[in-house]
């Protein structure tokens, strides 16, 4: 009886076990007109060497180390004015292509205080607690950026 309950079953298993048919993939390669983005992913190290910082430095550490070896200084990394402390007619402006920008004070001339970190905002002009010192946003990045923030 068992043989026969399985001789009957054996049919349904082997349609249901059997591999369905292959189906093929095809892609094509996307064309681009004009100059293609700079990369941002180094080529790494071949094997058996040690990479340098060229070719394993990737995203923001890469971009700066091209505008390096360009000659060109890829962030603001240079001190504010400090040689005069900012009014609200005429403020220190403060360079960023972002709508806000961290800022830290130490006053004027530079380290007659403790230094005090505060937020530059677009459109905003801010003083700093300690000596007074107004400091505004000099806004250059794309226009509505504001609206991208996550």
């Amino acid at each position: 009886m068992l043989n026969v309950a399985l001789r009957a079953a054996r049919p349904v298993v082997f349609r249901i076990a059997r591999p369905a048919p292959l189906r093929t993939l095809s892609t094509t390669v996307s064309r681009r007109s004009g100059a293609l983005p700079p990369q941002l992913f180094g080529s790494g190290g071949k094997t058996g060497e040690i990479a340098t910082d060229e070719q394993q430095a990737t995203g923001l550490e890469r971009f700066q180390l091209l505008g390096e070896m360009e000659g060109y200084d890829a962030f603001d990394l240079q001190p504010l004015d400090s040689s005069r402390v900012g009014t609200l007619q005429d403020p220190i402006k403060v360079y960023s292509l972002d709508t806000e920008r961290i800022v830290g004070c130490t006053g004027s001339p530079a380290d007659s205080h403790e230094l005090h970190w505060f937020t530059l905002r677009k459109d905003k002009i801010r003083r700093c607690s300690e000596c007074g010192s107004a400091y505004k946003l000099d806004f250059h990045g794309a226009e509505h950026h504001e609206a991208h923030h996550h």
